[in-house]
């Protein structure tokens, strides 16, 4: 019985994939067979020739590129029983793409691919000294009703600036303008194109200030402006309008001035990186109110302030926080230690004062943690353990005169550059040389200050040193 219910089984499954894949070939056949019309093929084989060269001619390609055989960076989609283009990419993006001739142009064809809603061109311009090229000015409103994605990534010969006729673009949600050689100032029109998610000019030569109508981006989820010479100061309407960002990088670039405080109006953003600029007059009080920040890095920038004007603990989703190189003064606020999710805290080369609180040890995830280059002070208060954990990540050297109290680490776990306070370190001395003049007669430990020191105790490494050799080779001799 149980092998005859088995065996229908088996029988049925049969049954249902001989008849679900008849179904599915004959609906693939019917699909693979759609025509592709001749104006498209046309304007497809011209355009990509004009990126990679007269010699490609598509011979080899048959029915046509969205067919048995479609051409590798194009895809395509079916409008009314035919078959279109809706994504071009150029460039060696795939083993086994085309590469982009030498002398690369943009043929006016490119314009008449109507259903084209995906374009990028990956290290495609290389030429930056034989075969500079200019993006094209002109026709890019005849895709404005379907192009949604527009990239330029990784083409060091693409000059000229950003074509104003980018604006009109109405539809496009993603614009990618990476790692080119484009200068000149950002198109103000660029702020008609309302259904931005995402607006990344990263690693160019664009300059001038950047334009209030970027405020209209109220889609827009990633800016990235980092890597370029923007000037001037951060646009107010830039952060009151950006209501649903969540990625704001605008690092190495000339900005001046403060930080507006109406950056507190974005609310959802993860990342806001300021760094290497030219910003100034202090923190604001804004920051603590962006309770969903989880990097904030403003480091190398001439701020000066105070760590303390913010409720740290406000901000408990931090993972990222640096504020190196910033003139910052003030001591250290112990609220830092309420961010129990802080794997980087860099408050290097700052002029900060007073004691570094110890409650920094129960930052739970902390990998890293700097103060080093500043004038703190007073003893280091931290387990042996935590030195252990952190080793050199723990960099609080360069604070002349912060010191660890003998008797607590262990010489491995000695916090690097860091001296042995010195009231402990006389205690040691004279302790050492009484045992020597007892026991040894002529063995003279003396600062490095005297005419007669033969060891210098400037540096705290040697310090230590020295009192593990006095614990293990002179104690014993009571």
């Amino acid at each position: 019985m149980r092998g005859f219910r088995n065996l229908s089984y088996f029988v049925f499954v049969i049954i249902f994939l001989l008849h679900f894949g008849v179904w599915c070939n004959g609906d693939t056949e019917s699909t693979m067979a759609a025509p592709m019309e001749k104006n498209e093929i046309n304007a497809l084989y011209s355009t990509i020739q004009g990126f990679v060269g007269k010699w490609w001619n598509g011979s080899d390609l048959y029915p046509d590129p969205c067919g048995w055989t479609p051409i590798q960076g194009v895809s395509c989609d079916l409008f009314d029983g035919f078959w279109y283009v809706t994504d071009l990419n150029i460039g060696p993006i795939h083993d086994n793409s085309l590469s982009c001739a030498p002398n690369v142009e943009f043929n006016p064809n490119l314009y008449t691919l109507k259903h084209l809603k995906s374009l990028s061109f990956f290290n495609c311009f290389v030429s930056p000294r034989h075969h500079p090229t200019s993006i094209s000015t002109e026709s890019w409103e005849f895709l404005a009703s379907s192009l949604e994605s527009l990239e330029f990534r990784s083409n060091s010969g693409l000059i000229g600036q950003i074509p104003s006729t980018f604006g009109r673009l109405i539809k496009l949600q993603s614009l990618v303008l990476v790692e080119n050689g484009l200068y000149g100032e950002m198109p103000r029109n660029l702020g008609n194109l309302v259904n931005l998610q995402r607006l990344s000019l990263a690693g160019n030569k664009l300059n001038g200030e950047i334009p209030d109508t970027f405020g209209g981006f109220t889609q827009l989820l990633i800016c990235d402006l980092s890597r370029n010479s923007l000037s001037g100061v951060l646009p107010k309407a830039l952060f009151g309008g950006l209501v649903s960002l969540l990625k704001l990088d605008l690092s190495y670039n000339k900005l001046q001035g403060k930080i507006p405080e109406e950056i507190s109006r974005l609310k959802n953003l993860t990342l806001l990186d300021l760094s290497n600029n030219k910003l100034s007059g202090g923190l604001t009080k804004s920051l603590q109110e962006m309770t969903c920040l989880e990097e904030l890095v403003l480091s190398n920038n001439p701020m000066g302030g105070f760590l303390e004007i913010l409720d740290w603990q406000n901000m408990r989703k931090l993972t990222t926080l640096d504020l190196s190189n910033m003139n910052l003064t003030g001591g250290i606020p112990g609220s830092i230690a309420d961010l129990k999710k802080l794997r980087f805290l860099g408050l290097n080369d700052n002029k900060l004062t007073g004691q570094i609180p110890k409650s920094l040890e129960n930052l739970p995830n902390a990998s890293a943690i700097y103060l080093y280059g500043n004038n703190l002070t007073g003893e280091l208060q931290f387990s042996e353990w935590f030195y252990g954990k952190m080793g050199r990540r723990f960099g609080v050297w360069g604070n002349k005169n912060v010191c660890y109290p003998f008797g607590l680490v262990s010489t491995r776990n000695v916090p690097f550059g860091v001296k042995i306070c010195q009231q402990e370190l006389n205690f040691i001395i004279d302790l050492d040389e009484t045992k020597s003049k007892l026991d040894h007669g002529n063995f003279v430990i003396q600062d490095s200050n005297s005419s007669m020191g033969y060891l210098s105790y400037d540096n705290g490494i040697w310090r230590s040193l020295i009192v593990e050799l006095f614990i293990v080779f002179l104690l014993p001799l009571n």
